[in-house]
């Protein structure tokens, strides 16, 4: 752990001894776990344990009996000098525990246990750990424990601030010091210990600091590690905020309906220009947020419109994992029997500031928010179905079918709907000077160390984190952001891949996520990636469809799907993804392109089912099937526990052999409404899983580009 190998705890010897002390051991544990079976809990039953453990220390059933032994105690026992005489002894027993092997967890949780019960003295454990972090600096166990005394015995902050600077004082390589010294500025500044001028003053005494340590070794983690802490808690907002919507604020919606009552959205503003989308179930509202949050709901958000039904809106949160996530979506049922054809009818959003929005982290919604967005009713007449079944032609993937889109700048503005596509949060985070300040500092630091090291793994990492921070930090919306050092943090990246090939998948990581934060965050960037389609194929209807296409960008990682709400058709073809998470945001999405990809299995689309507008998608040439060992089964909600997915969907009609892959693709496209899907060139792809996969998908009309009877 930090570059210092774990020693072994044998003390050598020949095979005979080494035998004589396995079969003692062995005959130790027989005759405790006889008298832990029969709950002995006498004197010799004790010592008996207690020589097991110095042996042993890692055996936790035999701490658990110890425990059962003290409390079989206090429940006859009223006198506490016998009491704290025998947790006395349970002290020692750890200390010759801790001789042994003094990174024992069983032995270090006991010792807590034994403190709590408020018997002994904290002054001596001080001591005592005085003397371990003397023999064993970065032992982490020892700071755990060292932050708990303190708790216990309600030390200042600052006084076990001083006993940090002088552990790394004496090792600036001592990366648990460096640990628990966040630990205690965390606590400090969530008190909001003496206000913002003295959380400055304390923050630019850390930066300078730890700046002896990387001047000192360039090249040891310890310090790098406690930079990024300070770089977070010097631009990290107070509390979510809200980022984007759908609808964006101040848009309008032209809407109509069909034969069957859908409401039809036959105009809204994208990128493109304008767009049309059919919603058979209500038009969305989405909200994204920026960090994962919950209660969101209709006391917390209020919609308001003359189109409302009386009955409240359900709001439910885009995630796999839960009742949080950065991205809630709604359902605006639209009924026709209010309609006037050639009105304007407004729609109210109000996002209060109540207790009832919360991060993870436990920090409340404080920035309240209003939106607005319009809706016209243009016509009354019956119109056609986008993607009506009586088209019998699939929609066509192939590159010779796009065309790169021209955008008439004067009649559609791109870089003003992008603009609006954010919410404007200039007044909830506070950009101070000194933050601005701290970071020019600390990247003209980073730049002097690569003056002297130019191969620096720490200082160029570090020097990219810096400078997306400034980019995100200098301004409040897209149009104002300009995104100053988004080359130079790609370059970085590149270079770190080079000279750091065993993370080179994590830098690739971040290489991806700052490529689609620059594609998605201006004009000319933008524009390169719109494209037109000829239009043929079921979905369209003969129409011209407009995609962003992201394909062949090498990405491995999706990131700033935020600002994509928008999209309708995206492909993302010819890629390195192995996951897709986070895609679910767009709920927009009607077509969509994953071919020449790495997923390994059905389970990575996942995501796919929060789509609920999704009708064509593409998965050929991946690596579906390849894999015997499928990894996302122990990260993805299990079909037999969630409640959109009975244990029957996953069995139906599926032999014990096909088990596996019906499961797999039970989570993936139960519930969608896919009328296309292509999977050639996947190991899946075979009679069965066909099979299965139309069983699952019965308004599917194309498979492969062969109609489905």
């Amino acid at each position: 752990m930090h570059g210092r190998p774990r020693k072994s705890l044998s003390d050598g010897g020949s095979q005979e001894k080494d035998m004589a002390k396995a079969a003692g051991l062995q005959s130790l544990q027989t005759q405790f776990f006889k008298n832990h079976h029969e709950k002995i809990y006498t004197k010799e039953a004790l010592q008996l344990n207690a020589k097991l453990l110095e042996i042993n220390p890692e055996i936790y059933t035999a701490w658990n009996y110890r425990k059962l032994a003290i409390k079989q105690l206090l429940e006859s026992e009223s006198d506490s000098a016998v009491i704290k005489q025998s947790l006395d002894e349970e002290l020692r027993v750890v200390e010759r525990a801790l001789k042994r092997n003094h990174k024992s967890y069983g032995a270090w949780h006991h010792r807590k246990w034994v403190i709590n019960m408020g018997y002994s003295s904290l002054d001596h454990e001080f001591q005592l750990l005085d003397q371990l972090l003397k023999a064993d600096s970065r032992n982490f166990h020892g700071w755990n424990y060292r932050r708990f005394v303190a708790d216990m015995k309600k030390s200042r902050d600052e006084d076990e601030l001083k006993f940090t600077t002088k552990k790394i004082n004496e090792n600036f390589s001592n990366y648990s010091a460096w640990h628990n010294r966040s630990a205690i500025l965390s606590h400090m500044l969530k008190n909001k210990y003496g206000g913002i001028s003295a959380k400055e003053q304390e923050m630019t005494e850390e930066y300078e600091l730890v700046r002896q340590a990387l001047f000192t070794d360039s090249e040891d983690q310890s310090g790098w590690f406690y930079h990024l802490w300070l770089l977070g808690q010097t631009i990290a907002p107070i509390g979510p905020k809200l980022e984007m919507s759908w609808p964006s604020n101040g848009s309008q919606l032209i809407i109509d309906f069909n034969e069957q009552s859908h409401a039809y959205v036959s105009d809204f503003d994208t990128p493109f220009g304008t767009d049309r989308c059919m919603f058979s179930e209500g038009i969305p509202l989405v909200l994204h947020f920026s960090e994962p949050v919950k209660g969101v709901n209709a006391s917390t958000v209020t919609v308001s419109s003359l189109l409302l039904e009386s009955e409240s809106l359900v709001w439910r949160p885009i995630s796999p994992h839960g009742l949080q996530a950065k991205t809630w979506v709604t359902l605006l049922k639209l009924p026709s029997t209010k309609f006037r054809a050639g009105e304007t009818y407004k729609v109210q959003i109000r996002v209060a500031d109540t207790l009832g929005i919360i991060s993870l982290n436990g920090y409340n919604f404080t920035c309240p928010t209003a939106l607005d967005f319009s809706l016209d009713v243009h016509t009354m007449t019956t119109i056609r179905s986008t993607g009506g079944n009586s088209v019998t032609v699939p929609l066509a993937w192939e590159a010779d079918f796009f065309f790169p889109l021209a955008i008439d700048e004067n009649k559609f503005p791109i870089e003003l709907h992008l603009d609006s596509l954010s919410i404007d949060g200039s007044g909830n985070q506070e950009n101070t000077r000194w933050q601005q300040e701290t970071l020019d500092r600390e990247i003209k630091v980073c730049r002097e160390l690569l003056e002297i090291e130019m191969d620096s793994k720490w200082a160029k990492l570090t020097l990219a984190r810096l400078l997306i921070a400034q980019d995100m930090l200098s301004g409040g919306s897209i149009l104002r952001n300009k995104r100053m050092h988004t080359d130079e943090v790609l370059q970085l990246f590149n270079d770190l891949i080079e000279i750091d090939p065993s993370h080179a998948e994590y830098y690739k990581d971040q290489f991806s996520l700052i490529l689609l934060d620059k594609v998605s965050s201006g004009k000319q960037n933008l524009q390169e990636y719109l494209w037109d389609s000829k239009g043929t194929g079921s979905l369209s209807n003969g129409e011209r469809n407009k995609w962003l296409r992201l394909h062949g960008l090498s990405l491995s990682r999706l990131g700033s799907l935020e600002q994509l709400l928008w999209v309708q058709r995206l492909d993302i073809s010819h890629n390195r993804l192995q996951s897709i998470d986070g895609l679910e945001a767009l709920q927009l999405l009607g077509c969509l392109n994953l071919s020449h990809n790495l997923l390994a299995n059905f389970t990575a689309l996942g995501p796919l089912r929060q789509i609920k507008t999704l009708r064509a998608l593409n998965i050929a040439d991946n690596k579906i099937g390849a894999h015997t060992v499928n990894s996302t089964r122990f990260s993805f909600p299990s079909a037999l526990n969630n409640s959109s997915i009975s244990n029957a969907d996953t069995t139906r009609d599926a032999d014990e052999e096909n088990l596996e892959i019906s499961w797999e693709i039970t989570i993936a496209f139960k519930g969608l409404h896919l009328r296309q899907l292509d999977i050639a060139g996947n190991p899946a792809n075979d009679e069965k899983c066909r099979r299965l996969l139309m069983k699952t998908l019965p308004s599917l009309k194309w498979l492969d580009g062969t109609s489905v009877n």
